[in-house]
């Protein structure tokens, strides 16, 4: 690895090795309490002594690229790392259960880490997505050995982005299913991208949803068949992994990074605001990045080896001054803040216009505007944050001539805005079905007509789920993801209001069936509502320095 390593070292523009002996002890035997032997890869420099630990814990394997990008880049750098294979994958024994077994196991790791001979007493985590959550899973508990966790592209719960905004993330559960059923195959990596578009992409139009696993990989996988069947809030299912509440009592210092367009971004942001409520103060990055962008690894790698720098070591020097930084779309630029959302946001609502207008002003007295969404035939995702596939900005040409989309847009911008923060639609709306779905989506036009989606979200109705009005409209409020965006002078801000995003969204049956079962297909006919009692808005953080 040595050639691959130094090439990605200066990629990466990596702080210099320190050596690039590394030893590599294979197929360590970690016991847990049940019986369960889980395997682990130790990466150490060669004749190093007693170094500090990065404890990376991974169900996606440990050698190969994780071996490389968590194992000798940090090896290199002077550090021992352990690399663990979660419960029931890549060799460890026991059944793969996703979220459910990481806090046992996780500590149990941890007890054993502390008890080995070349522990010298301090240890950081380190990983993205699944390999932050569990992260989070251990973090209280881990004692205070643990001095420093780096978190990517991650949260402390997994629920709320499987049932995003009340829907189910279709694209992501289902890719993710089909990618953990493939992944020790031959040609593990090949065969998800030969799945994708050619497997799942016709099946994402099937119901009922339980068949998706077993038609997309020749059998179901049992958590996929959980998550559908423990859709409601509440489950104790997902309480018991669920570890949001133990952020508040995290001593170890936190990073976090992030982008505009990963699939996590609201939660991680959730997780940055309960460390700072505790008086933590942790550092975080967004940066232009979906869940799987190249540059948010490379990232990823400086920004942990500077944390653990400066908390394994006492070296601060290659830490940045401002805890918060981040990537302002519409540039090419990056701006430093003391706080997420920034101080000094001014809340600026535009109100949606009788002819696809939008403006700052009240709207007159207006007849609402309609729309057909018809799940047998829904309104179709375009880009915006999956797990894998197109994520990044696009052109929303196509998308926006449907006739189950509705546009409202600007006059030419005279003056540049910036908008730095949290950005919430608040529509008055009609249905003929109690069953229903409204997506949201913030747009830029440039000067030459193009819409490029900034952010947006979807809302999943149910009845009783949203307040009415005296004369019978539901408002209904949908927070949209949080971001930083200038939007140049002469470009048009645009609202996109639709019902549906498939399928990264479950298309609503609205039949109000169970998820797992739901087969019936109902016309929902909307009404968008812009007069002065029912003024649907779009909100955005205004920003000036």
């Amino acid at each position: 690895m040595t050639a691959l390593s130094r090439l990605i070292g200066r990629f990466a523009k990596l702080p210099p090795a320190e050596t690039h002996n590394v030893m590599v002890e294979r197929d360590l035997q970690v016991p847990m309490p049940d019986g369960v032997v889980l395997l682990a890869d130790r990466y150490v420099p060669d004749n190093a002594g007693k170094l500090p630990t990065v404890l990376v814990r991974s169900c996606y394997g440990r050698r190969g690229f994780f071996g490389l990008l968590y194992g000798y880049l940090f090896a290199e750098r002077g550090y021992q790392v352990v690399i663990q294979s979660t419960r029931g994958t890549f060799g460890s024994s026991g059944q793969f259960d996703p979220f459910g077994c990481e806090h046992d196991d996780g500590l149990a790791t941890v007890a054993w880490l502390k008890q080995q001979p070349w522990f010298n007493s301090e240890f950081a985590t380190n990983g993205a997505s699944y390999l932050g959550y569990v992260q989070w899973a251990i973090a209280r508990e881990a004692g205070p050995e643990l001095k420093a966790m780096a978190i990517q592209v991650s949260t402390a719960e997994f629920r709320s982005q499987t049932y995003t905004g009340g829907s189910f993330a279709l694209d992501t559960t289902l890719s993710w299913t089909n990618m953990m059923a493939n992944q020790e195959k031959p040609l593990g990596v090949i065969r998800q991208i030969m799945a994708i578009n050619r497997t799942l992409r016709p099946l994402f139009s099937h119901l009922p949803l339980r068949d998706l696993d077993k038609l997309a990989n020749g059998d179901h996988a049992m958590f996929f068949q959980e998550w559908l069947e423990h859709a409601e809030p509440g489950d104790p299912f997902w309480t018991s992994r669920d570890f949001s509440d133990t952020i508040k009592d995290v001593s170890a210092a936190v990073n976090l990074v992030s982008g505009w367009y990963d699939i996590f971004l609201p939660w991680t942001l959730r997780d940055y605001r309960a460390l700072r409520a505790a008086g933590n103060q942790p550092h975080l990055t967004i940066g232009p990045w979906a869940h799987a962008s190249t540059e948010l690894n490379t990232i990823s790698i400086r920004e942990a080896l500077a944390w653990f720098r400066a908390y394994l070591h006492g070296d601060h020097s290659q830490l940045r001054k401002a805890p918060v930084r981040i990537f302002l779309t519409g540039t090419n630029e990056w701006r430093d803040f003391a706080d997420w959302p920034p101080a000094g946001a001014r809340y600026q609502r535009f109100y949606l216009q009788p002819g696809q207008g939008l403006s700052m002003d009240i709207p007159p007295i207006s007849e609402p505007d309609h729309y057909r969404y018809d799940p047998a035939n829904p309104t179709p995702s375009v880009a915006g944050p999956l797990l894998v596939g197109k994520a990044l900005p696009t052109d929303n040409g196509e998308l926006e001539a449907r006739s189950d989309v509705l546009t409202y847009t600007t006059n030419l911008l005279e003056q540049e805005l910036e908008v730095i923060g949290p950005v919430q639609a608040e529509l008055f709306v009609r249905s003929s079905l109690e069953h229903t779905d409204f997506f949201a989506r913030l747009c830029d036009v440039d000067t030459k007509g193009t819409s490029l989606n900034v952010c947006d979200a979807l809302v999943r109705l149910i009845p009783g789920s949203q307040p009415i009005t005296a004369d019978g409209c539901l408002r209904v409020t949908i927070d949209l993801w949080p971001t930083a965006h200038r939007f140049r002078l002469g470009h048009q801000i645009r609202l996109q209001v639709s019902s549906g995003a498939h399928p990264r969204y479950a298309r609503n049956t609205g039949s109000g069936e169970p998820l797992a079962t739901a087969t019936k297909l109902l016309i929902a006919d909307q009404s968008i509502y812009h007069d002065p009692d029912h003024p649907s808005s779009i909100m955005l953080s205004l920003w000036s320095e």
